[in-house]
């Protein structure tokens, strides 16, 4: 079973697409996924695990389950001794995300990224990312998707073999890079250049995602906006990159030898950065706002409610004025009490 594409173009003509991903450091965190590989082992060895984390993002207002199906390439099992399980933990993923997403009606996405295995200069690497690919996603069409997201490009050359793929599949496919480099893709390519590029070989939609937080990827996101036709997605890291450090990779604190990818707590942005990043996307024309490593349920319900929903979670939303020093209840307090707290009558 594949997508015709018109699941993926009714919900973009519906208003804004809010997408969650950052799974696997989200299962890291939890303890599900081994830091380094990154594989998303999880899927068969912790299903319900994976199951909880798609229903927390539904709750909180992601219009997009993803099969977690990031890592999940022949290369990256092979590493880790788990070649033979490719198949079924391919599978297994798209399965876990379509009974979730039929809990809410929301749409499921089949999952390729990076491989760390194309090389601009050795033709017969294209080859090796196309096969990888092509087994990927034809199980997941197999399993029932209803568009491909081909993510964290590092190249362009890469990320149109996972185009080519997808339709090749019969799959809409929405293509996004990564942005490590100050301006261009790692084969050379300006940002804008290569969405567009992107763009008119056929993609749904292009953009950009992990890498950058908010603050750096938003400027390239205006260029992008503004240069191609069709669709464009945002989905950045959670954390406070800044212009000195564009990325989460170049991140670093005073005391620790490498911030990235298991330091990088301090750095975090809050529910409301993220809030306001979900606003100024939309302002700026863009149809999937999303987040990316370091995603937790509450960005993603806190970027929902920004853009004016009510969604599940919202029923266990903040309400401060329920707090015994912070809220209503405040006066009430000793005056000791809230000097100690920095509050006031």
């Amino acid at each position: 079973m594949t997508g015709t594409g018109s699941a993926l173009a009714d919900r973009l003509a519906q208003g804004t697409v809010l997408g969650a991903e950052g799974y696997v450091f989200e299962l890291e965190r939890r303890g599900y996924v081994k830091a380094g590989a990154y594989v998303p082992e999880a899927v068969v060895d912790f299903p319900d695990a994976v199951t909880e984390l798609h229903r927390e993002f539904l709750r909180a207002g992601a219009d997009v389950m993803v099969a977690l199906t990031y890592y999940a390439h022949r290369d990256k099992l092979r590493q880790v001794g788990r070649e033979s399980e490719l198949e079924a933990m391919n599978r297994q993923a798209v399965r876990l995300a379509r009974q979730v997403a039929a809990e809410g009606g929301a749409l499921v996405a089949g999952n390729v990224c990076n491989t760390w295995a194309y090389n601009p200069h050795d033709a017969a690497t294209a080859d090796v990312v196309r096969a990888m690919y092509t087994e990927q996603l034809g199980w997941a069409a197999d399993e029932g998707i209803d568009f491909v997201i081909a993510e964290t490009n590092d190249y362009l050359g890469e990320a149109l073999i996972g185009l080519e793929v997808s339709q090749e599949l019969g799959l809409p496919a929405m293509v996004t890079l990564a942005t490590t480099g100050p301006a261009k893709t790692w084969d050379g390519y300006d940002y804008v250049e290569a969405c567009q590029i992107l763009a008119d070989h056929g993609a749904a939609i292009v953009g950009l995602n992990c890498d950058r937080g908010p603050a750096t990827m938003l400027p390239l996101i205006a260029r992008i906006r503004e240069q191609v036709g069709c669709a464009v997605a945002a989905q950045p890291v959670p954390y406070r990159t800044t212009e000195a450090s564009p990325t989460m990779e170049s991140l670093r604190a005073e005391g620790v030898n490498r911030v990235f990818p298991l330091a990088l707590d301090p750095f975090s942005c809050t529910r409301f950065e993220m809030a306001d990043f979900a606003v100024a996307a939309r302002d700026l024309g863009v149809n999937y706002v999303g987040i990316c490593c370091g995603a937790g349920p509450h960005h993603v319900r806190a970027m929902a409610e920004a853009l004016g929903r009510t969604v599940p979670a919202s029923k266990y939303s903040p309400s401060m004025d329920l707090h015994p020093v912070l809220g209503t209840a405040a006066s009430r307090q000793p005056p000791e009490v809230l000097h100690s707290w920095n509050a006031s009558l």
